[in-house]
C-alpha cells in the first residue's frame, strides 16, 4: 500500500538506496559534553555506577595503548581522570571512523526515517535502507552490557551506548529529507547546501548542527560546557526523561529536524557551488534546542548506566 501512495521518484528512493556516507552526529566535544554531564550526574545520584563504568572501560582495548598515554601526556591528576574516561567513551566510534575496520560500524550511527513534505509525509514506521541502524546497535550493546560478555567486550559497548545515546538526539541523524532535489534523500543534511553568513563558505546543513555548540575538545573547554548544561536545564525541566526508550528518542528528534532544522519544509537548500543563506534567526532559534538535546542525552545516558550496571 505504501509504494503505491508515492510518486515515481520515491518509489525509486525507496528500492535503490542502500547507502550513507560517513556523517557525524554531534562533533567529538559536544560528545564528550554529553559523557561529562552523565559523569556528573552520576557522581551525585549513584557513585558505585561510576566506579563500574570505569573499571570497565579500563577494559577497553584503547585504554593501555591510547587512553592511559593520554591521560599520562595531559598530566591530568587523579579527581579528573574519571570524567576524562567518560569523555574518551563518547568520542571513540568516531575517532574509529575509518581507521579500526573491525570495531567501526559507519550504519550504526544513524537512522533515516522519511521526510518527504511535498508529498505530506513524515514516516517512522518506514525508513531509507541503510542497514543496521541506529535503533538495533543500541539493542544489541546494551545486550552485550548485560550479558556474561568478557569485559573487554562490555567495555566497546559501553562506549557504543554512550555515543549513540548521543547521536539519537542529533536530529539529523533521524532524518532523510526526500523530494525532487534529493531523489535518494538528502543523507542527513550532509547534502543541504547552506551559508551561516553571506561571507562564509559554502557548508551542509549536518555540519551545522555538529559544531553549532562546542569547537575545543580540552577537559576545562569540555567540563565547563557539561557544568552549564546541567546549570541550564535541569532534570526537572525535562519531562521527556521519563521516557526510557530509544525508539522514542529517535522519533522526538525526527520531529525536531522537521519542525526546526529544516524549519517545516522552508529552508531552502542551495546548491554545492553555493550555499542558501540560512535565515537572520536562524542559528538563535535552532542553539536552545541542540543545547536542551544534549542535556537530555547525557541525563538518558545517565540513566541507562543505572539501569544497566548500577545494581
Amino acid at each position: 500500500m505504501f509504494f503505491r501512495q508515492v510518486t515515481g521518484w520515491l518509489c525509486l528512493t525507496l528500492a535503490l538506496f542502500s547507502s550513507n556516507p560517513s556523517a557525524y552526529g554531534w562533533n567529538k566535544p559536544t560528545h564528550m559534553a554529553i559523557g561529562a554531564i552523565a559523569y556528573h550526574d552520576l557522581q551525585s545520584a549513584s557513585p558505585q555506577t561510576v566506579d563500574r563504568v570505569v573499571t570497565l572501560l579500563r577494559q577497553h582495548p584503547y585504554y593501555q595503548r591510547q587512553w592511559l598515554p593520554l591521560m599520562d601526556s595531559l598530566q591530568l591528576p587523579a579527581t579528573q581522570r574519571d570524567e576524562y574516561l567518560f569523555m574518551l567513551a563518547a568520542r571513540w566510534p568516531d575517532d574509529i571512523r575509518n581507521r579500526d575496520p573491525y570495531h567501526d560500524k559507519p550504519n550504526w550511527h544513524f537512522i533515516n526515517y522519511i521526510y518527504a513534505p511535498k508529498q505530506g509525509m513524515a514516516r517512522t514506521d518506514t525508513t531509507l535502507a541503510t542497514g543496521e541502524t541506529i535503533l538495533q546497535a543500541y539493542a544489541q550493546n546494551r545486550q552485550i552490557l548485560t550479558s556474561p560478555a568478557p569485559d573487554s567486550a562490555k567495555a566497546v559497548a559501553l562506549c557504543w551506548l554512550f555515543h549513540l545515546t548521543g547521536d539519537v538526539h542529533m536530529p539529523l541523524h533521524t532524518t532523510a529529507l526526500v523530494d525532487p532535489q534529493f531523489p535518494q534523500g538528502d543523507k542527513g543534511g550532509n547534502l543541504f547546501r547552506i551559508k551561516v553568513m553571506m561571507s562564509s563558505p559554502t557548508s551542509n546543513l549536518h555540519s551545522f548542527w555538529d559544531g553549532m555548540l562546542l569547537h575545543t575538545d580540552t577537559y576545562a573547554s569540555v567540563d565547563s560546557m557539561a557544568v552549564g548544561e546541567q546549570r541550564d536545564f535541569t532534570r526537572k525541566q525535562l519531562p521527556q526523561l521519563g521516557n526510557p526508550d530509544v525508539t522514542a528518542w529517535s522519533k522526538e528528534s525526527f520531529q525536531l529536524a522537521q519542525d526546526n532544522a529544516y524549519r517545516s519544509n522552508t529552508l531552502q537548500p542551495g546548491t554545492a557551488q553555493e550555499g542558501s543563506l540560512l535565515p537572520p534567526d536562524y542559528v538563535a532559534t535552532v542553539r536552545p534546542i541542540a543545547q536542551r538535546q544534549v542535556a537530555l542525552a547525557g541525563y538518558r545516558l545517565a540513566d541507562e548506566l543505572v539501569t544497566d550496571l548500577g545494581s
